[in-house]
This record gives C-alpha cells, sequence and structure tokens, in this order.
C-alpha cells in the first residue's frame, strides 16, 4: 500500500485562524485520553455525537462556551458528512475520535464517502445582502470560526483500500 502524495495547502479565515488540506495522514504525538465511537451517517445520531463531545470537552476542563462550540462544529460537520460525502442518510460510518489532552481537545471526523476539498469552497460574502446571498456555504466558515485549529487530510481505510475524509478540530482550553 502506497501512502497518498501529501499536498498541504492553508485556508485562512477572518479570525486569523487556518486550515489545512494534507493529502497524508498524520498522527498526534501528544500523550492523553483518546476514545473512538463510530456512528451510521443518520440524522438521529447527531445527539449521539454531540453528547460524545460534549463528554471530551467537559474531561478537558474546557468552559461552557468552549463545549458548546465544540459541539456546534460536529453538529455541522457530521452534517455535512451525511449530506455531501454520503449523498444523505445511509448506513455508512462515521469515525469520531475525541483526544484529551492537557491542553485540548483534538476531535477527528473519518468517513469514506465522496472526497471533500475545501480549497473549493468559495469564501462567503458576509456583506452582501440576504437576498443576495447564496444558500449554504457557510458551514466550513462556522466551523473555523468555532474552533481554533481545523486540518482536512485524506488517509485510506486499511479494510477496503477507500479514500476517506478526515477533519481534524482542536479546540484550546483558555488559560
Amino acid at each position: 500500500m502506497t501512502e497518498p502524495k501529501q499536498a498541504r495547502r492553508t485556508i485562512a479565515n477572518q479570525a486569523g485562524k487556518s486550515s489545512s488540506v494534507s493529502g497524508a495522514s498524520s498522527t498526534d504525538s501528544c500523550e492523553g485520553i483518546k476514545e473512538t465511537q463510530v456512528f451510521s451517517a443518520q440524522f438521529e445520531n447527531l445527539d449521539k455525537a454531540r453528547e460524545f463531545v460534549a463528554e471530551a470537552a467537559l474531561t478537558c476542563g474546557l468552559s461552557e462556551s468552549a463545549v458548546y462550540a465544540a459541539q456546534l462544529a460536529v453538529d455541522e460537520a457530521f452534517t455535512n458528512i451525511i449530506e455531501h460525502a454520503y449523498g444523505g442518510e445511509c448506513l455508512e460510518k462515521i469515525e469520531c475520535t475525541c483526544l484529551v489532552t492537557e491542553r485540548d481537545l483534538v476531535i477527528t471526523l473519518r468517513d469514506c464517502g465522496n472526497p471533500f476539498d475545501p480549497s473549493v469552497v468559495p469564501e462567503p460574502d458576509l456583506c452582501a445582502e440576504l437576498e443576495e446571498r447564496d444558500i449554504g456555504g457557510l458551514g466550513l466558515f462556522f466551523i473555523q470560526q468555532l474552533m481554533d485549529e481545523v486540518e482536512f487530510s485524506f488517509t485510506q481505510d486499511a479494510d477496503t483500500g477507500k479514500q476517506c475524509n478526515v477533519i481534524r478540530m482542536v479546540k484550546h482550553k483558555e488559560r
């Protein structure tokens, strides 16, 4: 099995945070508490995914507003996976991993649906009148605003050989 070529692009957002796209998967070298749950790509599982993330965020010691931000970002990403990667609800899987470290909560969502390249998503025009704005397109923007770091990558599933999307979102503890 060969590693996919690495291609890295950075997408800056309004808050000065950045997101990157990488063609090779990376591993977290931080030690901490790591737990993974796998959900079918169905909207009824959104509550379970939010609860899972909230438990990890509370274990991490995040503030109430940071817990909510992490839940909202996961909700948006999970919904986008269902709608865009899988084309609607199905029995395909969404893997959610939470890593709690001394400084951060790292949330990773992985799906093996249609490939997603965030660099082709246009920046939303937040200054345009509501009637002139395109429908949709704010999800990625919201995720980037809610989280401190957002990174997209691709990995190959060891069991199926499928190319999978990975979104890694980090929320730092307040100091």
